[in-house]
C-alpha cells in the first residue's frame, strides 16, 4: 500500500514537497553537541528508516563532509520506528510519520564556531503517488563552546544527555518554522488500532473452533467430557467444573501468548516473519507435521507429561478439571501446533503491536475451549459422537495444506538467500500436482494407510474435489506467465519465472497477431531494437515493450511516426506496480499502449545504474549527476515540475505534451484509457 518516494527540494518545488526540515544544535557539554534533524511531514506521508530492509524500500542515509573541528560520535540515532510488514515487498518496513527527530552526537575539537555540512539521501511515500529519491544537502552552525571545560564523568555525560531536551537550542533556518518540529518519542507514535486487535483476536477465536474437527483434538472431545459424565450428580457442581474446564484451556494458550509477547517481543516476532532462517525452520516444521499426518510416523508429547497431568485428574475439585484441560491441550498438540504456529507467524508480520502474542493466543484458546466446555455442560450429546474412516480423510487432506503451505516459508527464504532454487513456475508446478492429487485422493483414487473403502462419493467430497480440481486449472495459466492474481501473495515474484510466454512472443517477434484476436482488436508486436539502452538490466511489465532512454524513445517514435509514452516509474514502487497489473492489462489499455505508442519506462530510483560520460547531465544546482536515477528524476522535475511516481506524459518525437493534463496514481481503467485516446487523438492533429 506504499510507494518509494523522496523529498526537501528548493523552494521552486514547493508544491510537491511533503517535508519540512530544520536543523538545531543543542550544547550538550563543553566537549559534546547534538545535532537534530527535525523533521515535519505533511499528513499521509512518511520516512524511511536507516535500518530498513535491503528487499524494501531503499533506506535513508547521512553522509557528512570531512572537517578536522569534530568528530562524530556513533552514527545517526532515530527515535522507534513503526515497522510493518509489507506484502509486496515479503519484508518488514521501518518508517516516521508526523513530527520526527533524528539526532547526531559530534565531538569539538575546537572551542571556536565551525560549521557541519553534508548530504541526506531519502525517499518519502503516500498512498497515492511516490517521489524518487535524491541528495539533499544540510548545514549546521555550531558556535563557539559556551560551556566551562570541565572534567565529566561517565554518569554526568549521561544525564546532560537525558536533560538535554529542556535544554534551549540554537536554530538554523530552514523550509518549516521551528515551532512547527518536535522530537518524535516513543510513546508519540500512534498504536495499533483498536480494530486490528479486534479483528485479530476473532481471526484466532475462528482458527480455535476449526481445530475441533482436525483428527488429534476430535476423538479427545468424548474422552475429555466423560469425565463429567461420571464425576458427580450435583448439576450446580458439574457446571462450575465445566466453566472451570473451559477457563483453565483459555488460561493455559493465554499464558503461552504472554511469554512470547514478554521474552520476544514484536522485533523479534517480526524478524521471525522476515528472515531466512525462521522460514526455513517453519518449512521443516510444516513438512514434518504433513509427513505425520500422512502416517509415515506419529507425533506425540513425551509420555511422563501427559501420564502426569491425566494421573491429577482423578484427585476431584476444581484442580481435576484443571489438569483435565491441561492433557487435553498436550494430547491434542500434534494438531494444533502447526495451526498456532502459522497463525502466529501470520499475525506477528502484520503488525508490531507487543499485545499481539497475548490477543491472538487468547481469541485461540476461547475458541478451542468453546466445544468442550459447551459439550462438557451436555455431556449426553457425546452418545452419538463416533470417530470414523472421516477423520482419516481429513487428516489426508490437511497434509496436503500442510505440504502446500509449507512451500511459502521456504519460497521466503529462498528468496532472502537469492538461492532461485524455487522459482515461479517451479512452485507452481509443486501446488498443481498437490492439489491435483488432493482432488484424486477425494475421489478414493488414493489411499492412505487408515482410509476406509470409498463405496460411493458424497456430496462434500464431490464439491471439495471440484474446488480443488478448478483451482489447479486456474494455476495451470500461470506456467506460461498468467499473473493468477488471486494467489499472487503466495506465489514468488514474476521476475523469477524463466520463461514467461506472453513477454517472449512480444520481445523476440514482429507483426504477429494474438491468437484469437478479431480484426477489429488485432495487437501488432513490433520487435524493438535489442541494442537498447539498460534493456539488460530493466524490463518493462510482462506483455509490453519499450525504451528505457527518453532520447532513444524519441529517434524510433520519429522514425514510426507515433508518440511516446512516458511512464516515470521506480524499482520499488508498489503503486506503479499496482498501475501495471490492474490498468495497463485492461484489454483496452493494453492495445492502445502496443498498437498506438513507443513506451518509455524512466526509472528514477535507480542509481546503482552508472551513465557513461557523455549521458551525464547538470542539475539547476550546478551538481553532476551521474546515475541512471538522478537523470531521470531531474528530467521529470525540471521539465514536468513532478517528482511522484508514478507519472505518466505523453509527449511526441519533438518533446511536446499532447494532453491537457499529465496522469498520477489512479486505477480508474476508463479515466487511463481516456487519457491514452487524448494523446492519440491530439497527435493526429499535428
Amino acid at each position: 500500500m506504499f510507494a518509494v518516494c523522496l523529498v526537501a527540494f528548493s523552494a521552486a518545488f514547493a508544491q510537491v514537497n511533503p517535508a519540512h526540515w530544520n536543523f538545531n544544535v543543542k550544547e550538550l557539554s563543553s566537549s559534546e553537541v547534538e545535532l537534530q534533524f527535525q523533521l515535519k511531514l505533511d499528513d499521509g506521508w512518511h520516512i524511511y528508516s536507516q535500518k530498513s530492509d535491503p528487499n524494501g524500500p531503499i533506506p535513508s542515509e547521512y553522509t557528512f563532509e570531512d572537517n578536522a573541528n569534530y568528530k562524530r560520535v556513533g552514527g545517526v540515532a532515530e527515535p522507534k520506528s513503526h515497522d510493518e510488514f509489507d506484502d509486496i515487498f515479503k519484508c518488514t518496513v521501518r518508517s516516521f510519520s508526523g513530527k520526527v527527530t533524528f539526532r547526531q552526537k559530534i565531538k569539538r575539537n575546537t572551542d571556536k564556531a565551525f560549521e557541519v555540512k553534508g548530504s541526506m539521501y531519502y525517499q518519502l511515500c503516500n498512498d497515492g503517488s511516490c517521489i524518487a529519491p535524491d541528495d539533499v544537502p544540510f548545514s549546521f552552525k555550531v558556535p563557539a563552546s559556551t560551556m566551562p571545560a570541565v572534567e565529566e564523568t561517565e554518569a554526568e555525560m549521561a544525564e546532560s544527555v537525558d536533560t538535554a531536551a529542556a535544554e534551549p537550542t540554537v536554530n538554523e533556518e530552514s523550509s518549516a518554522p521551528a515551532a512547527e518540529v518536535a522530537a518524535a518519542k516513543p510513546e508519540d507514535e500512534e498504536p495499533e488500532k483498536g480494530k486490528s486487535l479486534l479483528g485479530l483476536f476473532f481471526g484466532a477465536l475462528l482458527a480455535g473452533i476449526v481445530t475441533m474437527f482436525t483428527p488429534c483434538v476430535f476423538p479427545m472431545i468424548p474422552m475429555t467430557v466423560n469425565f463429567f459424565m461420571h464425576s458427580s450428580d450435583n448439576k450446580r457442581k458439574n457446571r462450575r467444573q465445566a466453566w472451570f474446564f473451559g477457563l483453565s484451556i483459555v488460561f493455559i494458550f493465554a499464558v503461552i501468548g504472554g511469554l512470547l509477547s514478554l521474552f520476544f517481543g514484536p522485533t523479534a516476532l517480526n524478524f521471525i516473519g522476515t528472515h531466512g532462517i525462521p522460514n526455513l525452520i517453519f518449512f521443516v516444521i510444516f513438512f514434518v507435521f504433513a509427513l505425520s499426518f500422512f502416517g509415515l510416523f506419529e507425533i506425540k508429547m513425551p509420555e511422563k507429561w501427559v501420564n502426569a497431568s491425566d494421573a491429577q485428574a482423578d484427585k476431584g475439585g476444581l484442580l481435576a478439571p484443571f489438569f483435565i484441560a491441561l492433557t487435553t491441550v498436550l494430547v491434542s498438540f500434534s494438531c494444533t501446533g502447526p495451526i498456532i504456529g502459522a497463525a502466529l507467524v501470520e499475525f506477528t508480520t502484520s503488525t508490531t503491536n507487543r499485545w499481539i502474542g497475548l490477543v491472538s493466543m487468547l481469541g485461540f484458546g476461547i475458541g478451542f475451549a468453546l466445544p468442550f466446555t459447551f459439550l462438557a455442560f451436555f455431556p449426553s450429546m457425546l452418545k452419538n459422537m463416533k470417530s470414523g474412516g472421516w477423520l482419516n480423510t481429513v487428516k489426508i487432506v490437511f497434509a496436503f495444506l500442510e505440504l502446500a503451505f509449507g512451500l511459502k516459508f521456504l519460497s521466503m527464504a529462498d528468496q532472502y538467500w537469492t538461492w532461485r532454487l524455487l522459482d515461479r513456475e517451479v512452485y507452481l508446478a509443486l501446488w498443481i500436482v498437490i492439489f491435483a492429487m488432493t482432488g484424486f485422493y477425494l475421489l478414493g483414487k488414493l489411499k492412505f494407510k487408515g482410509d476406509e473403502e470409498v463405496q460411493h462419493i458424497g456430496v462434500i467430497r464431490l464439491f471439495l474435489s471440484i474446488a480443488c480440481f478448478s483451482f489447479v486449472v486456474y494455476m495451470i495459466p500461470g506456467m506460461w506467465g498468467a499473473p493468477l492474481n488471486g494467489i499472487s501473495g503466495f506465489l514468488p515474484p514474476m521476475d523469477t519465472q524463466d520463461f514467461n510466454l506472453e513477454r517472449s512472443i512480444y520481445e523476440s517477434t514482429k507483426n504477429v497477431t494474438v491468437a484469437g484476436a478479431t480484426d477489429e482488436n488485432t495487437v501488432m508486436y513490433d520487435a524493438l531494437p535489442a541494442n537498447r539502452k539498460y534493456a539488460d538490466r530493466l524490463h518493462m511489465p510482462s506483455g509490453f515493450q519499450g525504451f528505457y532512454d527518453i532520447e532513444e524513445a524519441k529517434a524510433y517514435a520519429k522514425e514510426q511516426g507515433k508518440p511516446i509514452f512516458i511512464d516515470f516509474t521506480g524499482r520499488n514502487c508498489n503503486n506503479c506496480r499496482e498501475m501495471e497489473q490492474y490498468v495497463w492489462a485492461d484489454p483496452n489499455a493494453k492495445k492502445i499502449l502496443n498498437e498506438e505508442y513507443v513506451m518509455c519506462a524512466l526509472y528514477c530510483d535507480m542509481n546503482d545504474i552508472d551513465l557513461a560520460e557523455e549521458d551525464y547531465v547538470t542539475d539547476d544546482k550546478g551538481r553532476v549527476l551521474k546515475t541512471l536515477g538522478r537523470k531521470n528524476l531531474h528530467f521529470q522535475r525540471s521539465k514536468f515540475n513532478q517528482i511522484a511516481q508514478p507519472y505518466y506524459v505523453i509527449i511526441d518525437a519533438d518533446g511536446n505534451v499532447l494532453t491537457k493534463n499529465n496522469y498520477s496514481y489512479s486505477r480508474d481503467v476508463n479515466k487511463f484509457v481516456e487519457f491514452l485516446k487524448e494523446g492519440v487523438s491530439n497527435f493526429s492533429k499535428k
